[in-house]
């Protein structure tokens, strides 16, 4: 089981949605998730949503231009993404066992997004066998991005995977570390609590 369905029991979509509503509505800026992506592969780029959760990332990405596909393991987020997009592809899927030509898509991604703490709520143990099915999923030169908390302070969980391990897994499965910030505003990285880090395929 992974983390996060410990944490919540797989029923928390309509409230995780109402939570970021009730920040847009404050005013609070959710996209940056977005806003990041869009900077790092042109508009028409095919991008992968890997625990797209609600789909906020990949229905904003969208809407800019993007082909979007969402992917994730708990059913309630996924129908409330599917309920503000019908129009976009959802599958549901275990990231640690993803596999691209199983659910009907080309493994070929320019970019791949694992945002809001995607990897810290995995199965403990499952975080290699994951980056290895992402990397999988891209096309040459494809880019990993993954933005997750590194202590307490940025974690619902105790934290977990590391970013030298992070780093490790990336590079077992053919990604080479090209950047990493302190933010999803892309705030140089300062060995803070919080990283987000981008990964490329081989070319």
């Amino acid at each position: 089981m992974s983390r996060w369905q410990e944490l919540t029991g797989g029923t928390s979509g309509d409230e995780y949605a109402a939570r970021f509503a009730a920040l847009a509505r404050s005013g609070k800026d959710v996209h940056g998730e977005a806003r990041f992506c869009a900077a790092l592969v042109p508009a028409g780029a095919r991008v992968l949503d890997a625990g797209c959760g609600t789909g906020r990332v990949a229905i904003r990405l969208a809407e800019l231009g993007y082909d979007c596909v969402g992917v994730d393991l708990d059913d309630s987020m996924l129908d409330v993404a599917r309920a503000h997009a019908p129009e976009l592809p959802w599958f549901r899927a275990d990231l640690a066992q993803f596999d691209p030509a199983l659910l009907g898509i080309a493994a070929d991604f320019d970019l791949v997004v694992a945002a809001g703490n995607v990897f810290p709520l995995l199965a403990a143990g499952t975080e290699a066998a994951v980056v290895k099915r992402l990397a999988g999923a891209l096309r040459p030169g494809g880019l990993l991005v993954a933005g997750f908390g590194l202590d307490a302070a940025h974690l619902p969980v105790p934290p977990g995977i590391r970013l030298p391990e992070y780093d490790a897994s990336c590079a077992a499965a053919g990604l080479a570390l090209v950047d990493r910030f302190a933010t999803w505003d892309a705030e140089a990285y300062d060995g803070g609590g919080y990283a987000v880090s981008v990964h490329r395929a081989s070319p």
